[in-house]
């Protein structure tokens, strides 16, 4: 048996070689990995395990359509079912592999259900079809010992999609303040950070951070003196375009924390107060 530091390396590896094959399908969108998800969940509650796991492990079978598949742990981390690569995967115990960003995908899942029977966790998974670590979320379900799962490659964020969250920014701060909205985009999981878009804010007095949804631990540092990687002073010219104009878009060269891939990016910010806040993302 590899050493316990290995253990977790390895596991990752294994879930990312036996999944090959479904993950090169057709990407499914949201709706369709609910439906999906929906009807493994009526299927178990109807059916019981003993008819629910073969059903999900059958790989030609209903519960496996485009890069969508079923899967089922226990309380100890083991896989019962597994509809991407049964073969490989059942009786596999996977409770300290991690997601790509290096997260305990697993132990989340079931701390995340241990209160609750549904819930929405986000991570990071490499997708064989594009060899890119992409954004991806999971609707899970409790049932008793088991937790099932459904999960979908998230789509790329666009300009809408970042403009949205910017008005929901502004109107979280209006409602409850600097000090609560500030620590409501400094949660990871919370609302304000949506698979490759999250929000900060910076003070424009002292040019500090006072949030950032991707990285919590630079609030309070210097915000003002950051270039991107073709050495624009970003942060610089966002202040400027807040105080000059209350509120616009900078453009420049970021690495994506998603795909670690450099890459072009696009920030709406805007002036609330005495402080601005961004919302930005990356273009194709």
């Amino acid at each position: 048996m590899p050493p316990r530091s290995l253990r977790a390396p390895l596991l990752g590896l294994t879930l990312t070689l036996a999944t090959g094959a479904v993950l090169a399908a057709e990407h499914a969108t949201p709706r369709e990995a609910r439906a999906l998800f929906d009807q493994a969940v009526r299927y178990l509650q109807a059916n019981g395990p003993e008819k629910a796991w073969p059903a999900f492990n059958n790989r030609k079978g209903p519960f496996v359509r485009k890069d969508l598949y079923v899967y089922v742990i226990d309380r100890q981390g083991t896989y019962v079912a597994n509809g991407a690569a049964p073969e490989a995967l059942v009786g596999l115990k996977v409770l300290d592999s991690v997601d790509a960003a290096g997260n305990p995908l697993f132990r989340e899942m079931l701390a995340v259900t241990e209160k609750q029977d549904e819930a929405k966790i986000r991570y990071v998974w490499l997708n064989r079809q594009s060899n890119h670590v992409e954004p991806k979320v999971a609707w899970l379900h409790r049932a008793g010992d088991y937790v099932l799962g459904v999960g979908y490659y998230a789509p790329r964020s666009t300009a809408d999609d970042a403009r949205k969250l910017l008005d929901a920014a502004s109107a979280q701060l209006r409602r409850v303040g600097a000090g609560k909205a500030f620590a409501s985009f400094n949660d990871p999981r919370g609302t304000f950070v949506r698979d490759d878009l999250y929000v900060f804010a910076v003070d424009l007095q002292n040019g500090q951070f006072l949030a950032h949804g991707m990285n919590p631990q630079l609030t309070g540092t210097d915000a003002a003196s950051l270039h991107d990687v073709e050495g624009r002073p970003l942060v610089q010219q966002m202040i400027e375009l807040a105080r000059s104009k209350g509120e616009g878009t900078v453009d420049y060269v970021w690495r994506n924390p998603v795909t670690n891939a450099v890459e072009q990016k696009r920030t709406f910010v805007r002036r609330e107060q005495d402080s601005l806040i961004g919302v930005g993302f990356y273009r194709e």
